[in-house]
C-alpha cells in the first residue's frame, strides 16, 4: 500500500499546486482537469485520477517522445494544443497545412506532437507536429523497408532530379527515373497525387529516404504478366487497354504484357491513323494473331473479330448496281468511296464525267459527300471495286451520230493546239480533232498554229465519228472545193501550162502551175529543143507540158523538152495546112498557140 500512498501524496501535491495558481494562468481545459473540492476526494475520484495520472506525463517529455494532444484552437498563425501539462502548447500553423494550404485539423481533433525547447512569447510550450509525424513515420518506413512492402505517400513538390513525397510527415526523395515504368516528361502532373512506393534506401541518422514507384509497378506488372501468360495463345480473344498510339498502330496492355495492334489489322477498310478507331485508355477486345513466347512479342487483331466483308462482296455489289456511299478520300486520280465498314470503291477520274476538261476530282466531289455511283467491276481477291459516276448520266457521244452526221458543218472554239492538229470544242464535253493535214488543200501546214490560234471560233466539216472511242474527226479545208480535184477534172496529159519555179531539189524542180497546185519537172525533162540542159532557178517562169498525172497521190509530172517537140510538130502541120491564109508564117502560128495556152 506504500505505492498507493505515494500516488495519493503526489496527486494531492499536484492538486494543491494547481489550486494555488492564479486563474489568469489557467485555461478552461486545465481548470476542468482539477477537482473542484480538493478536501472531499472520494474513492471513485481517486481511481479516475490514478488512471489519468498513469496516461498523462508527469513532466514534459524529451525530444524523442511523442505526446498525444488535443487541438484547442486554430489561429491564422498557430495551433494551440492541450498536452496535459501545466500550460498549453503551441505549434506553427504551417505544420498542419495540406497541399492546398488549408489546415488539416480543427478544435477537438487529436494530434501527435513533440516538445521543443523553450517557450513562446505568450508563455506556451513550443511543440512540433512534424517531428512527431516524422518519428512515427520513421518507424513505419523502417518497418516497410525491412518487410519490403509498399507504403503510401503524397507527392508534395517537384524538385531537381525528381519529386518530394510526404510519408506521414517524413519527406522522401523519388527520383524522376523511378516515377513510372517509362520516362515521364512532365513530373509536375504528380504534385498532390497519392502514390504507393517502395523504400529502396534508408539512412535514419542522416534522415535520408529514397523511394521508387517504378519498382512497385514492375512487381505489379510482373504479377499481371504471369497471370496473363497462363491463357495467352494464338487465337485467344482478350480484353486490353489501349496504352499508346503511333502512326503504324496501337499498343494494347493485355495485363502486364503489351501487344501491337497494327493499323492494317484494325479494320477491313482503310484507316489514315489509328486514332480514327481507338483512343488511349479505351478498353477493347482483340484477337491474338501471333505470340513469340521467348521474345514476349504479341501481334493482335481487331478486324479479325468480325467476318471479312469482301467474302461476299461480289454478291452484294453486282456489276451495274447503283449504290450510295461516303467519299472518304480524294486524290489526283480519283475518289475513294466507303460503301460500308471495310468496303471501299474507287471512282477513277475518267469515270466521273463524260467531259475531258475536268482538271481534278475535287471539282466534282469532296470528302464527306454522300454520292450515288454505279458498280463497274468487282474483284474480291484484290479487294477492289470500280465505281462510276458518269454512267448515271446519258452519254453525249451515243447521240452524236444523229446530232452531227458526217458532212455536217459545225462551229466551235479552238481549245488546244498540238503538233498533230487542233482540238475544237463543239459543245460542252465534246471536242473534235482537226488534223494538220485537214487544215488546207494547198498550203503545207507544219503546225496548226500557222493557221489557227487558241480561242478562235472556226467552222469545220464532220469527217468521222467513233462513239466507242470518243473520237470526232473534223476538217477545215473541206469547207472549200478541192483544188486538186478541180485541176484533174480540167486538165489532161499533153496540156502545156505556164509555170513558176518554186524550189529546186537535186533531182529536179517544183513548179507552181496553178493556185495551190505544184508539179515536178525532173532534171531529165528540163532540156531545150536542142537537147541542152535547162537550169531551172526559183522565180523563173517557163512553159511546161504535163507528161504524167496521178490524182490519187496528187502528183503532176512536167517537161520543158516536150514543149519544144510539140511546137516543132505544130510548125510542120501548119506548114502543110495553113490555118488562116497562105501568108501565115510558122512564127505567127506558134505565137497564137502560146496565146491560146495562156488563156487556158
Amino acid at each position: 500500500m506504500a505505492l498507493e500512498d505515494t500516488v495519493a501524496s503526489n496527486l494531492q501535491a499536484r492538486f494543491a499546486s494547481q489550486s494555488s495558481e492564479s486563474e489568469s494562468s489557467m485555461t478552461s481545459q486545465s481548470a476542468t482537469s482539477a477537482p473542484t473540492q480538493k478536501d472531499n476526494m472520494t474513492t471513485d475520484d481517486f481511481a479516475t485520477a490514478l488512471e489519468t495520472f498513469s496516461s498523462e506525463p508527469e513532466s514534459v517529455a524529451g525530444d524523442d517522445h511523442v505526446l498525444k494532444g488535443t487541438v484547442l484552437k486554430v489561429t491564422p498563425t498557430h495551433v494551440v494544443v492541450d498536452i496535459g501539462a501545466k500550460s498549453e502548447g503551441m505549434l506553427p500553423i504551417a505544420e498542419v497545412l495540406d497541399h492546398e494550404g488549408k489546415p488539416k485539423v480543427q478544435a477537438g481533433d487529436p494530434i501527435d506532437v513533440m516538445v521543443e525547447k523553450g517557450e513562446t512569447e505568450e508563455g506556451y510550450t513550443r511543440l512540433s507536429h512534424l517531428k512527431a509525424q516524422r518519428l512515427r513515420a520513421w518507424d513505419e518506413i523502417e518497418q516497410a523497408y525491412n518487410d519490403k512492402k509498399p507504403i503510401q505517400g503524397v507527392v508534395v513538390d517537384r524538385i531537381k532530379g525528381g519529386l518530394t513525397v510526404d510519408i506521414n510527415g517524413a519527406h522522401a526523395f523519388l527520383p524522376g527515373s523511378q516515377a513510372d515504368l517509362r520516362p515521364v516528361r512532365n513530373l509536375e502532373g504528380f504534385k498532390g497525387q497519392p502514390i504507393e512506393v517502395h523504400v529502396i534506401k534508408l539512412n535514419k541518422k542522416r534522415g535520408n529516404i529514397v523511394v521508387s514507384r517504378k519498382q512497385l509497378l514492375e512487381e505489379e506488372q510482373s504479377a499481371k504478366r504471369d497471370k496473363t501468360m497462363e491463357h495467352l495463345e494464338e487465337g485467344s480473344v482478350l480484353t486490353g487497354t489501349v496504352k499508346n498510339l503511333t502512326d503504324y498502330g496501337a499498343f494494347v496492355d493485355l495485363g502486364g504484357i503489351d501487344g501491337l495492334l497494327h493499323i492494317t489489322d484494325m479494320s477491313w477498310g482503310r484507316l489514315t491513323h489509328p486514332r480514327d478507331l481507338v483512343n488511349v485508355g479505351d478498353e477493347i477486345q482483340v484477337k491474338v494473331l501471333k505470340f513469340d513466347k521467348d521474345k514476349q512479342r504479341v501481334s493482335l487483331g481487331f478486324k479479325q473479330l468480325t467476318p471479312d466483308p469482301w467474302l461476299d462482296a461480289a454478291h452484294r455489289y453486282p456489276v451495274s448496281a447503283r449504290v450510295k456511299g461516303r467519299v472518304i478520300s480524294v486524290t489526283d486520280y480519283g475518289a475513294f468511296v466507303e460503301l460500308e465498314q471495310g468496303i471501299e470503291g474507287l471512282i477513277h477520274v475518267s469515270e466521273m464525267t463524260w467531259s475531258k476538261r475536268m482538271k481534278h476530282p475535287s471539282k466534282l466531289v469532296n470528302v464527306g459527300d454522300i454520292i450515288e455511283t454505279e458498280v463497274l467491276a468487282v474483284n474480291p481477291t484484290e479487294r477492289r471495286i470500280s465505281l462510276g459516276m458518269k454512267q448515271l448520266e446519258s452519254n453525249p457521244w451515243e447521240s452524236l451520230v444523229e446530232k452531227y452526221p458526217v458532212g455536217t458543218t459545225v462551229e466551235g472554239r479552238v481549245r488546244n493546239l498540238t503538233d498533230f492538229g487542233a482540238f475544237i470544242e463543239i459543245e460542252d464535253g465534246i471536242d473534235g480533232l482537226v488534223h494538220v493535214s485537214n487544215l488546207s488543200w494547198t498550203k503545207r501546214v507544219k503546225h496548226p498554229s500557222e493557221v489557227l490560234k487558241k480561242g478562235d471560233r472556226v467552222k469545220a466539216i464532220v469527217l468521222a465519228i467513233e462513239p466507242d472511242k470518243r473520237r470526232l474527226s473534223l476538217g477545215v479545208k473541206q469547207l472549200q472545193p478541192d483544188v486538186w480535184e478541180t485541176f484533174f477534172q480540167t486538165h489532161r496529159v499533153g496540156d502545156v501550162l505556164h509555170g513558176k519555179v518554186l524550189r529546186v531539189a537535186s533531182f529536179g524542180a517544183f513548179v507552181e502551175i496553178a493556185d495551190g497546185i505544184e508539179g515536178l519537172c525532173h532534171n531529165s525533162e528540163a532540156v531545150d529543143e536542142h537537147g541542152a540542159q535547162v537550169h531551172l532557178e526559183p522565180g523563173q517562169e517557163f512553159d511546161f507540158k504535163i507528161i504524167k498525172m496521178n490524182p490519187g497521190e496528187k502528183k503532176v509530172g512536167l517537161s520543158t523538152r516536150a514543149v519544144g517537140a510539140e511546137a516543132t510538130r505544130a510548125d510542120v502541120e501548119a506548114y502543110k495546112h495553113p490555118v488562116s491564109s497562105a501568108t501565115s508564117t510558122i512564127e505567127e502560128l506558134m505565137s497564137w498557140k502560146r496565146a491560146g495556152n495562156d488563156q487556158g
